[in-house]
């Protein structure tokens, strides 16, 4: 397998970054490290034994994400007003 010198791997990395730009660039990346992680974690089995982990055991609810709405307040009118005054 022949070298690869620091001019050719800079090289690349400009034409990469011509070509998609500097926004997609690192979304690229962190999609091939997701995908190089997958893979790897797939072959030593490890993805196997988390998903029986979450199996066995239940996922209890933080009490963060059961947050109940506010009840709005209701407006009491203490004002007199002719509906009022003829009742």
């Amino acid at each position: 397998m022949p070298n690869v010198s620091i001019w050719e791997i800079l090289l690349l990395l400009l034409v990469l970054l011509l070509v998609f730009g500097p926004k997609r660039l690192p979304e690229m990346g962190r999609s091939l490290g997701k995908g190089m992680r997958e893979f790897r974690d797939s072959i030593s089995g490890k993805a196997g034994v988390d998903e029986d982990e979450t199996e066995q055991a239940p996922a209890a609810l933080p009490t963060a994400a059961v947050a109940e709405e506010p009840v709005p307040a209701q407006v009491v009118e203490t004002t007199a007003s002719p509906e009022n005054e003829r009742a």
